[in-house]
């Protein structure tokens, strides 16, 4: 028992890029731990197996099931659990995206072993001992933990990690694996959409343009919306207006929302605590907008700009648009 495991999660047609990531540093640890990295590939149609050997793994294990069609968790759980049954790996890495961080504990119960979520660091010690790191306190500090059950279970946050590199002509082993599933128990009955209109994934974004408390009324995100579609952007916001009701969760921003890594965030009346900075600091270029100019934004801030949002953003918007 010392081979990895990555779960390859994908939208039936396409596989999800943090699935690539997960490959790059399963590979490492593998290396590590003198073992093999394999993949599940789970599906509701056969997919193509080969990219996921060309980005590291030796061996795929490949099922399909009319009913993984659709991402319902206990279908998804019920067959993972008969691969990594059959794959036997020491460690099994998941995307901490939002169906992966709902797959995963149900797979750690049925497994009987624990879980580590929402990782951000994973390493290998001398000793070789699956550490798994991630954020605690609001992101204040990294705790380093290390599991005494097996196999052992994590999810990782995306962005976190590079996506593997392509080998090309690069040899693996597929297999087909015959998937068992029992009684259906779950249904989906609607998907609904997010709050202000569409389905927002903040993690792919090149541009974020995000609010704060100085936002005074959910009406005033067309501001922060104007700024962002010159940019073909998405919004962001913190959480106390996503606990406000005024957007929906997938927009947050922060520890216990999304971590972003774009190419510029800009912060709109965002004073900048630890819980916010620990999902934006990444970014390539932050700016910041603030009345306060002793907010803590400003010290992670590239480029700051001290004045009220309602003044400075859409002035911005028109210096931008060139009106």
């Amino acid at each position: 028992m010392s081979d990895v495991m990555v779960f390859a999660e994908n939208n039936g047609n396409k596989i999800h890029p943090v699935s690539y990531e997960l490959l790059g540093k399963g590979k490492e640890l593998a290396d590590k731990l003198g073992g093999e990295l394999t993949a599940a590939l789970l599906s509701g149609t056969s997919l193509p197996a080969g990219e996921l050997i060309e980005r590291g793994a030796d061996r795929v294990y490949r099922g399909t099931a009319e009913r993984l069609a659709e991402p319902i968790e206990s279908s998804y759980r019920e067959v993972l659990v008969q691969v990594i049954e059959e794959a036997n790996p020491e460690v099994i890495l998941i995307g901490a995206t939002n169906f992966g961080r709902s797959l995963a504990p149900r797979v750690a119960m049925a497994l009987d072993t624990s879980l580590t979520a929402d990782c951000t660091g994973l390493d290998i010690d001398e000793e070789k001992n699956f550490v798994q790191i991630r954020p605690a306190f609001s992101g204040n500090i990294l705790a380093h933990i290390k599991s005494r059950t097996s196999p052992q279970l994590a999810t990782v946050r995306y962005r976190v990690f590079p996506e593997a590199g392509i080998e090309e002509g690069k040899e693996g082993e597929v297999i087909d694996v015959e998937l068992s599933l029992g009684g259906e128990d779950t249904k989906q009955v609607e998907v609904l959409e997010e709050r202000r209109g569409k389905k927002v994934n903040l993690e792919d974004a090149e541009v974020v343009v995000a609010a704060g408390r100085g936002l005074k009324k959910e009406e005033d995100f067309e501001l922060i919306e104007d700024l962002a579609s010159f940019f073909d952007g998405k919004v962001g916001a913190s959480r106390p207006l996503v606990d406000d009701g005024w957007i929906g969760r997938a927009h947050q921003v922060g520890y216990s929302g999304r971590r972003v890594k774009p190419r510029i965030y800009i912060a709109c009346g965002i004073s900048g605590q630890s819980q916010h900075l620990a999902g934006m600091k990444d970014s390539d270029m932050i700016i910041a907008i603030n009345s306060d100019p002793s907010a803590p934004i400003f010290d992670y801030a590239d480029y700051g700009l001290v004045g009220d949002l309602y003044e400075v953003v859409p002035e911005l918007t028109r210096q931008l648009k060139g009106e």
